[in-house]
This record gives C-alpha cells, structure tokens and sequence, in this order.
C-alpha cells in the first residue's frame, strides 16, 4: 500500500516543483511607469472648484488614472471659488512651496481648468523658478462671452449674489467656513476685458495675431495620405522664462455630447448658444483657450467633460478626458519635466 501511496504522489510532486521553478524563474511584471513625471503634478481648479465635497472630487477620477500611468505625486489644492486671478494665484503660490517642502521637489508641474489656467500663469510669471510647465485645459485667456454677456447686463447683481453664495457653501463643505468669496472679480477677470488687462500684465504663452481656422495636412505619403489638423497655427510660445506651456480644450457639439442624466448639461448647452456661432465648450470660446503649445482645441467635450466631472457622465460621442490627462502626463515625462 506504501508503495503504491508513493507512486502517484511523485509525480504530484514532481509538477509542483516544476510550477513553482517557473514562478522564480519567470520576470515580474512591471507597473506602468510612462508617464511618470519629474516633478510633481498640481492639478488647479476653477472657478466654483474645490478640492474633494463630499463624495466628488473636482477632477474626478483624474489622479488615479494619473497614478495609473506612474505619475503618483499629484496634489490638488482648495484655492477660493470666487476670487481673481491674483488672489487666487497667491493662494496657489503658498500651495506650491507647501508641496515642494513636502516632496523635496525643485518645481511642479501646473495643471488648470478653467480659471486654474490663468491662476496657474500668475505662479509661473511670479515665481517661475518654481514651475517647470504651466497647462490649461478650457481656460479663457481672451475671456468669456458668457461672462461678457453677465456684465453687460442686469444679471450682474444676481450673478454677483448667487456665486459668493455658493462659494460659501463650498468653503463650508471644505472645512473653512470663514473663507471671503468676491464673485464680483472673479467675473471681472473672466471677462475680455478683464482678460486683457491681465494678459497685458502676464503674456508668457499667449499666441501672437488673431485665432486662425485648424488646417488640414498630410503628413503621409502623396500615394498614401495621411490627414492631421496642425493645431500650432494658434501655438503661443512653447517656453519663456525656463516655463513650458501647454493648453488644450474641448467644443461643445449639442445632444450628441449630452448625458440626460448630468444636471449640468442643460445649463451648458444654453450657454453654447451664446458665443455668436463660433465653436465652445459651453462657457469657453475654443479662440480662448490658446496657450503654448495647443495640443488640441476641438476634443468632443464639454467645459465639465473636461474634468471628468460629473461623476464622469458623459454623451455617447464624447471624448473620454482620463486617456488625455494619461497622455500629457507622458508628454510631460518625454520632457523631462
């Protein structure tokens, strides 16, 4: 009976070992590390933003897909709803150095939405020894012509009331309450008035001459063509002051770019009615969003797709905005930033 015992578990063992050698012997698999960056990520709100409330944050989901790709030093400040540009910029500048003494970092990378854009180009004109790269996504260099269209008007009062409002209950939300809004600047800066007496102050990265139509080119072969859109015809200066710059934005293309189930959508899709006819995300003409290098105006988002946001609900023909924050992560690293 022993004998027989011992010829079937040799075998048994026999094809343990043989498992367990190719486990040892096999090559263990390696995170993805594509777009880890050299320096930290500052992920900047806009306007009405926040850090994390509640259950959501601003840039939902964005930080993970970023450690997803190695870049696993992202930070995301709480800066003042409703403020200036400089205000805001000040605040952001304190963040900075916090995260810099935190990391023992020499620079960070800015990314910011919508007024985080500008806010960011007020750090990296006041101290770019601290930013290695400044990128927008839907930012309103030139100004808004939603904002135009407030202060021209007799909503200007209720705009004014209802932001510093929810200001308040966003510092509340975020754990301080004694936070001061000042809706009243913060639609000045967004303006294009506003926007050109800041720019007058802070033009690194800003494009020269007018907005120009995205041309097509063939970038293949003449018997075997390739057409791209050369989105540099609207490019800024690529780098001033040691700074790279960056932007990229999206257009708002009606229900196909709708989700019935984003409360937002409505409020955006008005809002994309009153830019004159010319392409925006809603809120942000797609001339406005030019800054550096423009990697691309057109993405099928809208001003809110473009932060993933709300609880990443989307249309059925919108461009995912994750593989693009993945992408310029990357970007970023190729850089040596």
């Amino acid at each position: 009976m022993k004998h027989i015992a011992l010829k079937h578990v040799l075998p048994l063992l026999a094809l343990l070992t043989a498992l367990m050698l190719a486990g040892l012997s096999a090559k263990p698999a390696h995170a993805d590390n594509s777009g880890a960056t050299r320096y930290p990520i500052v992920l900047v709100h806009g306007l009405s933003g926040f850090d994390s409330l509640l259950i959501m944050d601003y840039f939902y989901g964005v930080k993970s897909a970023l450690y997803g790709v190695g870049a696993t030093q992202v930070f995301t400040p709480q800066l003042t709803a409703w403020e200036s540009n400089e205000v805001r910029g000040e605040e952001l500048l304190d963040y900075v150095q916090e995260v810099l003494a935190i990391t023992g970092a020499g620079k960070v990378n800015l990314i910011g939405h919508s007024q985080g854009g500008p806010t960011s180009r007020y750090v990296a004109a006041v101290r770019p020894d601290l930013v290695a790269s400044v990128t927008s996504v839907g930012s309103p260099h030139y100004g808004s012509d939603v904002a135009d269209i407030i202060a021209s008007s007799p909503l200007e009062g209720i705009a004014v009331q209802l932001g510093n409002a929810i200001g308040a209950l966003i510092a509340a939300l975020s754990g301080d309450p004694g936070q001061q809004q000042n809706a009243m600047a913060a639609l000045s800066a967004l303006n294009s008035q506003g926007a050109a007496a800041f720019n007058a102050q802070f033009p690194a990265g800003l494009r020269s001459g007018a907005c120009r139509s995205t041309p097509w080119v063939n970038v293949g072969r003449w018997w075997w063509p390739k057409w791209v859109r050369d989105y540099s015809v609207n490019d800024g200066p690529h780098q001033v002051n040691g700074v790279r710059y960056y932007s990229w934005g999206g257009t708002y293309n009606g229900l196909t770019n709708s989700n019935a189930l984003d409360l937002f959508d409505p409020v955006l899709l008005i809002a994309s009615a009153l830019h004159g006819g010319a392409a925006n995300d809603g809120l942000v003409e797609r001339c406005s969003m030019h800054l550096g290098d423009n990697i691309r105006d057109d993405y099928t988002m809208n001003h809110l797709d473009q932060v993933n946001g709300l609880f990443a609900l989307r249309g059925l023909f919108t461009s995912a905005p994750l593989p693009v924050y993945t992408a310029h992560a990357r970007r970023l690293k190729s850089a040596g930033l």
